[in-house]
């Protein structure tokens, strides 16, 4: 260590002299206060002195663009795509030198640079490019104003979705070389389905084919997809894959890297985290990569030449944006498919109404197996209904029919066992022994759970109850209403003592099971992959999925089930599925024959007669009562347009997270659902749009939130 880097002898006694001298230092050398630049007196570019700013204000009154000097130092980072600051809302009046002064630095995308500016007043200048990387291409920037306009959003907000927060780290490593196209794969297992090889050949062939993939249950559905991206890659274009969660995205992103190996294409989910998954997209966004694997925001993903768009399982809700303007994946696909003319491929195990209708309406074809490649890869499907459950004695005595209990000790014997049960916890509802009357909270009247076998706690709240008893009739013993999984899998260990068993829920959801026997209880959604299939499955309290009070509930027990028997055996090696549930409901007679494009198109029959979505456009306005009325009043809606309500909206439940549509706590909101038959879908987003900018230009008290399209409409 250095003579000068040593402490002094008395610390104590020298400090404060030291740091007099420091201050005195500073004072003569009549250092100005540091403050961010105003460029003021700094010459302008020479060329395109002015850029077009997008600035990040979600707003839909300042959902337009902003003109800028361009200083001469940053006239070559200043360029269309690049991130930069600007001061915005100074106002007109603090001018010096003919620039505008002053306002708050905000982030802001650059759009484009002209020779000069329709505005005459004066212009601020760019504060500083945050970076020379171009992030936003004309490609994006159009598909981000097409989402805004359909679902009566700002470009900001969509931009917010589309465009990854920056990682410096990540943006400073180069990305790899881009590789020549592969060959074009074989049909492989695409061969099953009549028209699969020729949907491949014209993908090679550089064709935008439309299909509406109905996928035969069972393993094999990850390793068509990747063939599909192979075969767009082999001709040269991109290739664009999104799917509803990483588990999902990790099985494609294993059969593609089977098929082509590493380097060739992208994964995008947000279990990479933020600088691996930025690297990832710039390897996209530079050309390096033309295939994306990914999960909701990759449906923005920059795919350079993009020759096909893909969804799978498009009726999970994972797929539905929680984040203004609310975009749903399967419609931002359809939007790059009609605007880019590439291809579009919408597959699942189950069909969801909107797939039928894009098959109704001739936008896509269908791309099914006969009823021979059904008969193999399903698995034979048996009901359980309340008459069988009422004459049975195992039933009555632990939930499970003996059916059940007989195909769960048959299937043990050759594979793991899958039991599907609709509710997670030990007894997520509770009710009073003697009398049946619901137990609720002391403190907040909610509903009481048992998370576990001892522990008693409000569903709401959260608190602890040690001493409950019945308000009606005193008795201080306890039922359970629903059966969570882990009580299901308690007794299940019970009933099979030699076999393990797992539990697969949202607390810890598992990826796999060996193909050895063993019981795995999950909830919907977050059942594992066995290796070799389940030898049987288990679908209990179906009632509970079916009986929602939702438009979709049929459709949505229909998509659980078929997931949970996709991956059971087919029929010839001794799979086996048992549902328990009223087999004369529509969703459980699909199931039976395996049909769920059959229960599609009759449900979209049925919308069709009421006017329900989506063969009618619909939007969702909410909102206090009194900020309700009054955007009612003032929107412009097109004649076609009908009001449906305003009814009252549920407030969030303690305890839980609130959705942007629900009402805050103690506050009471109502909705109102505007619907216009098919067409005029443009004219209602635009006319909520301008109603919703002017009162907020106007300032016009509380807000109301809109939503077009919205998922759940009771």
């Amino acid at each position: 260590m250095s003579s000068d880097n040593e402490r002094s002898e008395d610390p104590a006694g020298g400090a404060p002299e030291q740091l007099a001298l420091i201050r005195e230092t500073v004072r003569k050398a009549n250092v100005p206060r540091a403050k961010p630049r105003t460029w003021r007196g700094a010459a302008l570019a020479k060329e395109l002195p002015v850029a077009r700013v997008l600035v990040n204000k979600g707003v839909l009154h300042l959902d337009q663009y902003f003109d800028y000097a361009v200083p001469e130092e940053l006239d070559a980072d200043a360029q269309p795509g690049v991130r930069v600051r600007v001061r915005f809302g100074a106002g007109g009046r603090n001018v010096r030198g003919g620039r505008r002064e002053g306002g708050g630095l905000i982030d802001g995308f650059l759009i484009e640079r002209l020779a000069e500016s329709d505005y005459t007043g004066a212009l601020a200048a760019l504060a500083y490019v945050v970076s020379p990387e171009p992030v936003l291409g004309p490609e994006l920037l159009a598909l981000s104003r097409a989402v805004a306009d359909r679902y009566a959003g700002s470009l900001a907000d969509v931009l917010q979705l589309a465009v990854p927060p920056r990682n410096g780290r990540a943006e400073s490593k180069p990305s790899p070389e881009p590789l020549p196209p592969p060959p074009a794969p074989s049909a492989g297992s695409w061969e099953r389905y009549a028209q699969g090889p020729a949907f491949l050949r014209a993908l090679a062939e550089g064709g935008a084919p439309r299909a509406v993939w109905t996928a035969l249950p069972g393993p094999h559905w990850p390793q068509e997809i990747a063939r599909a991206m192979a075969a767009t890659l082999a001709s040269g274009r991109g290739a664009l894959v999104v799917v509803p969660d990483g588990r999902t995205a990790g099985r494609v992103d294993a059969a593609l890297t089977e098929l082509l190996g590493e380097g060739r294409h992208a994964l995008l989910t947000a279990d990479s985290g933020p600088e691996k998954r930025y690297r990832e997209w710039l390897a996209v966004r530079r050309g390096s990569v033309r295939a994306v694997v990914g999960t909701r925001a990759a449906m923005f993903a920059p795919v350079a030449d993009l020759g096909l768009v893909a969804v799978w399982d498009d009726g999970d809700s994972s797929h539905s944006d929680d984040n203004a303007p609310f975009p749903h994946v399967r419609e931002v696909l359809e939007l790059r498919a009609a605007h880019g003319r590439c291809a579009f491929l919408l597959g699942g195990t189950n069909c969801t109404v909107e797939a039928a209708q894009l098959v109704e309406s001739g936008w896509a074809l269908p791309l099914r197996a006969d009823r021979e490649q059904l008969r193999i890869a399903a698995p034979l499907v048996r009901t359980v209904g309340d008459g069988e459950l009422a004459r049975d004695g195992a039933a009555r005595a632990a939930r499970l029919p003996s059916l059940a209990w007989q195909t769960v000790r048959d299937g043990l014997r050759s594979g793991p066992v899958l039991v599907q049960v609709p509710r997670r916890g030990y007894a997520p509802r509770l009710a009073c022994e003697r009398c049946r009357e619901p137990a609720r909270c002391r403190h907040c009247a909610g509903p009481l759970q048992a998370p576990d076998q001892r522990d008693l706690d409000c569903a709401w709240c959260g608190r602890a109850e040690t001493s409950w008893h019945c308000v009606a009739c005193g008795s201080n013993r306890l039922r359970a209403q629903i059966v969570g999984a882990r009580r299901t899998a308690e007794e299940l260990g019970r009933a099979f003592p030699a076999v393990p068993v797992r539990t697969s829920g949202r607390d810890h959801i598992l990826d796999s099971v060996p193909d050895a026997p063993a019981l795995v209880v999950s909830t919907p959604g977050a059942e594992p992959v066995a290796e070799g299939g389940y030898a049987a499955a288990l679908l209990l309290d179906g009632w509970a999925m079916v009986g929602r009070p939702d438009l979709r509930a049929g459709e949505e027990a229909l998509r659980r089930w078929t997931a949970a028997a996709s991956l059971v055996r087919g029929q010839p090696e001794g799979g086996t599925v048992v549902i328990v549930a009223e087999p004369t409901l529509r969703p459980v007679q699909a199931l039976v024959r395996w049909d769920p494009v059959g229960h599609a198109r009759r449900e979209l029959e049925e919308r069709a007669e009421l006017g329900f979505p989506p063969v009618s456009r619909m939007a969702s306005v909410t909102g206090s009562p009194e900020a309700l009325a009054a955007f009612l009043t003032v929107a412009e809606l097109p004649p076609e347009a009908e009001v449906l309500g305003p009814v009252p909206v549920p407030g969030a439940e303690p305890g839980r997270p609130r959705r942007p549509w629900d009402a805050p706590p103690g506050e009471s909101w109502e909705r109102a659902l505007l619907r216009v038959p098919p067409g005029n879908g443009a004219a209602l987003a635009a006319a909520l749009k301008a109603a919703q900018a002017a009162r907020m230009s106007r300032g016009g008290g509380a807000q109301v939130r809109i939503r077009v399209d919205p998922p759940d409409i009771g």
